[in-house]
């Protein structure tokens, strides 16, 4: 008994690595977005953060092996047309396909910058896979993740309803997208 049980343990460790590793090359040979088409091909949006640069390693107090609080975010260069911006983290390297940490929308379009442990004012929030309606941070079971802070500008106000999921705000905003930008941090819990 105690043989078949270490040996399903091992086969679905394999299963996971090898969907994880496909998926990682998938992603990895697509653009880095996931506004499938959405936009006019380019990132427009600065999106960085005071508390790690670009594929750096994200603090541990944004995690969930801390206080598990959002980091703080710059935006700018987001267009005068733009009506409202859209915000979704998400790790693409999760082993049964991409993962939402959080997921915001109807978020003013003058925004420059979203604080650590807020929302922004006004944001209509959805849930994330977690089935939370907040944010949750980087938690990944094995190895490095990476984890993608994506803003899309928009040419509209979302009438989506509050607690709905990532897939429904992408379909949402499909042909609405002006604008995006998005900062990507890393992290692992084995490091």
């Amino acid at each position: 008994m105690r043989k078949i049980a270490t040996i399903l343990v091992v086969v679905i460790f394999i299963l996971g690595a090898v969907f994880g590793y496909k998926k990682l090359i998938k992603d990895g040979n697509q653009k880095e977005t996931n506004s499938s088409d959405n936009t006019q091909q380019n990132l427009t949006i600065k999106v960085s953060s005071p508390k790690f640069a670009e594929g750096a390693t994200i603090p541990i107090e944004y995690t969930c092996d801390d206080e598990n609080i959002n980091p703080p975010l710059s935006i700018s260069g987001v267009p005068k047309e733009a009506k409202s911006l859209a915000l979704i983290v998400d790790d693409p390297d999760a082993a049964f396909g991409t993962f939402a940490h959080w997921v915001l929308w109807n978020i003013f379009p003058d925004t420059t910058e979203i604080k650590e442990r807020e929302t922004p004012v006004g944001a209509a929030v959805g849930k994330n896979d977690f089935n939370l309606e907040k944010y949750r941070g980087p938690c990944p079971p094995n190895s490095i993740h990476r984890y993608f802070f994506r803003i899309y500008a928009l040419d509209t106000i979302l009438t989506l309803p509050a607690g709905s999921y990532r897939e429904d705000l992408l379909k949402s905003i499909k042909g609405h997208v002006i604008a995006e930008g998005q900062l990507m941090g890393k992290y692992s819990r084995y490091q």
